[in-house]
């Protein structure tokens, strides 16, 4: 382990320093995986007093997992659990105008890929466990942490988790909200549509049935009448808006000079609870389709619900009392699959989710330094609940 930092500002340069690129499309570096990151933070974690797990996800993959010892309530009552949840991975340096491992400060900020998401966040949250890694033990709530692999692509830390342990009374996921508490936020669905047509020569295509014109056809309507069906469906939630579909990609025929029998267009929606409650997310998207073209297919992939925990969760309120208001999001994260394995879970961290993913990743230190500060706080409000 390297010299250990003396502030919040050199944990999360430290953290920067480590690459841990997610290795799935194009990682845009050969120094990928979350494994040096996890043993990091697991000894970080260790010299605060915390008992050290690594669970292997994937070859070389971790979760790093800590608790801390906590000494019985007086009264004999149990302890509620919390979670501290960033996630270690961070996506692609491809392209990116700063060097993304350098951690360099300057301008007030601290530079680098992971900077806002989630390396600032996670700073955050270690120094403050570190800062109180004496009084945790006395606190009347039992702290454990986890660091999550592949939040960037697939959420298998995450998932991974949810299923293996048991649920806790909050998890709080690391993630740069302003310090806002993100109680809830929209879930996804992927899905690919798929027209039929039939193939003919090129120089007689009145003999075929062109399946691009076909998705053309469904392009329009998806464009316009369908985004007016979201919102009839599932109405504007007063912290998510609308429902959304995005469409991402295309792709159609074999040649030129033959008419295309096929056509496949991957959308994306964006999914409000009172979609999914009322309607659901594939239903309201293969009733159109099929609608608009009796012959076309909808492949509905992997689905991801919305988060929507209760607001008036007494840890939840609690974090409100520190000033950190509620607020949605339009993203999803890894809080929705420990809260649909049944942990109530919301977002917050330092920075903001517009650095998330830039070409110049940086995070105010100002924004870090209360970040920690707020973490702190929090968990001293949790002395007397």
């Amino acid at each position: 382990m390297n010299s250990f930092p003396r502030n919040v500002i050199e944990l999360c340069q430290t953290l920067i320093r480590i690459p841990s690129v997610n290795p799935d499309g194009d990682p845009g570096t050969d120094l990928t995986g979350e494994a040096k990151c996890a043993e990091y933070v697991g000894n970080f974690l260790r010299g605060c007093g915390a008992e050290i797990s690594y669970d292997e996800v994937q070859d070389g993959r971790p979760n790093v997992i800590a608790r801390f010892p906590s000494n019985a309530h007086p009264q004999g009552n149990r302890k509620p659990r919390i979670l501290f949840a960033p996630h270690t991975d961070t996506v692609s340096v491809s392209g990116m105008t700063v060097p993304p491992f350098s951690g360099d400060v300057h301008d007030g900020c601290i530079w680098g890929r992971g900077a806002s998401d989630t390396k600032g966040p996670m700073a955050a949250m270690l120094w403050a466990l570190y800062t109180l890694s004496d009084r945790i033990p006395s606190l009347d709530v039992e702290v454990h942490f986890v660091g999550f692999m592949s939040e960037e692509s697939a959420q298998l830390g995450s998932r991974h988790f949810a299923n293996k342990y048991q649920p806790y009374d909050l998890a709080i996921v690391g993630e740069p909200t302003n310090l806002r508490t993100v109680f809830r936020h929209k879930g996804c669905m992927w899905a690919d549509i798929h027209t039929h047509g039939i193939a003919a020569h090129g120089a007689t295509p009145e003999r075929g049935v062109n399946a691009i014109v076909k998705m053309a056809n469904l392009v329009q309507a998806l464009d316009t009448d369908f985004r007016l069906r979201l919102k009839e469906l599932s109405g504007v939630d007063e912290w998510l808006g609308t429902s959304t579909i995005n469409l991402g990609m295309v792709r159609g025929g074999s040649r030129s000079n033959i008419v295309a029998d096929r056509c496949t267009l991957r959308v994306d929606m964006r999914t409000t609870p009172s979609l999914i409650q009322s309607y659901g997310a594939e239903r309201a998207l293969r009733d159109f389709v099929l609608q608009v073209d009796p012959d076309a297919t909808v492949e509905a992939l992997p689905e991801t619900s919305p988060l929507d925990t209760d607001p008036t969760h007494f840890l939840v309120s609690k974090l409100v009392e520190c000033g950190a208001p509620l607020s949605g999001a339009p993203w999803f994260c890894d809080a929705a699959f420990l809260s649909a394995a049944g942990t109530p879970a919301i977002a917050i961290g330092p920075g903001n989710i517009a650095q998330a993913h830039t070409k110049d990743e940086h995070i105010l230190i100002a924004d870090l330094e209360a970040g920690a500060e707020f973490f702190r706080n929090y968990l001293l409000s949790l002395e007397y609940l």
